[in-house]
């Protein structure tokens, strides 16, 4: 019988040998990724431009889309192998300019890292009318991974790894107004669904596109210290979470919690390159392993089984054709 991640019936640890502490590097070890193309959205920073690094060290070429230019060529300054093209994930005409820019190429592409997102942000919509986080976090991943399909396919052998969090736990996903216009929005419930709106995606993606060798996996990257996530988060939230005192200090346990940057992006660089994934997918991962479910209600590790669910996949993945108006046909 066929398997599938459907229900969490493949989430389970296969004891990698990693840990919370293992960096991008480290996981990668002696993997030659020489001839391989990658694609990795938000690359210019953050754990993302830590990826782009380590992919790009061990021999792939690296495009980054950016919607800042200047910043992403100041950023990545020096990296070899590094391609830079222009690219906004609010703005749907600018994703599929990028696709089809890439597609006349004719290249395969082997690595698609949809690691882009945003957090902490205050109500926003873009011109459909869709909140920030959900485009940005989840349907921008959506148009792009189904723009740039006949690259995946023709690679015979790629992976598409969406950066999800463990910020999935906050929110399942709300169908009913999944852009705030008959509900008070919360941010974190915003962040919360957009999150589990990818974890969904994964799964369903994974089992529509592995007949094409082209495998799929969200990720929690873990809690990371020096990224530019929280750039527009009020001092008084984090005040609020016991992040940080009266004066904005951040809290020495919290501090020690934190992942660095290369830890951070340890689990997205695992789930690109692991050869102990060739022939799994759809999973969540976490600390360069497949997490476990997460089924205490207390627990803040692990995946929770309403973004595993598969009525909630396959409803997810029709109404977002029907909110992006792409029909994602895979074959």
């Amino acid at each position: 019988m066929e398997q599938n991640n459907y229900q969490g019936g493949l989430q389970n640890p296969i004891n990698t040998g990693f840990n919370a502490h293992s960096t991008a590097t480290e996981v990668i070890g002696q993997i030659n990724l020489t001839g391989k193309t990658a694609i990795v959205t938000g690359g210019n920073t953050g754990i993302g431009l830590e990826t782009t690094k380590v992919l790009a060290a061990a021999g792939a070429t690296v495009i980054v889309p950016a919607r800042n230019i200047t910043k992403a060529l100041t950023n990545l300054h020096g990296i070899p192998n590094v391609q830079i093209e222009e690219m906004d994930l609010m703005d749907n005409a600018s994703i599929d300019a990028f696709a089809s820019k890439f597609l006349a190429s004719e290249k395969p592409l082997h690595l698609l890292i949809n690691n882009a997102g945003i957090m902490w942000v205050p109500l926003r919509r873009n011109s459909e009318g869709v909140e920030s986080q959900l485009a940005t976090n989840y349907l921008a991943q959506f148009r792009l991974t189904a723009r740039l399909w006949p690259a995946l396919k023709k690679a015979n052998g790629a992976r598409v790894v969406n950066v999800s969090s463990q910020g999935h736990q906050f929110a399942p996903f709300n169908f009913e107004d999944p852009n705030f216009y008959h509900r008070e929005y919360e941010t974190l419930q915003g962040y919360g669904q957009s999150k589990t709106a990818s974890n969904l995606f994964s799964l369903e993606l994974d089992n529509r596109a592995k007949a094409h060798q082209v495998r799929a996996y969200s990720l929690h990257p873990g809690s990371i210290k020096g990224t530019e996530l929280g750039r527009e988060a009020p001092l008084e939230l984090f005040q609020q979470l016991g992040f940080v005192d009266a004066e904005g200090k951040m809290l020495p346990e919290v501090e020690a919690s934190l992942k660095t940057i290369e830890q951070g992006a340890a689990t997205t660089v695992w789930c690109a390159t692991s050869p102990m994934l060739s022939n799994i997918g759809g999973v969540y991962c976490e600390d360069a392993d497949i997490a476990r479910i997460s089924a205490d209600l207390s627990s803040t590790s692990g995946v929770k089984l309403y973004s595993l669910d598969e009525a909630n996949a396959r409803q997810l993945w029709q109404w977002t054709e029907e909110t992006t108006g792409i029909t994602f046909n895979i074959q």
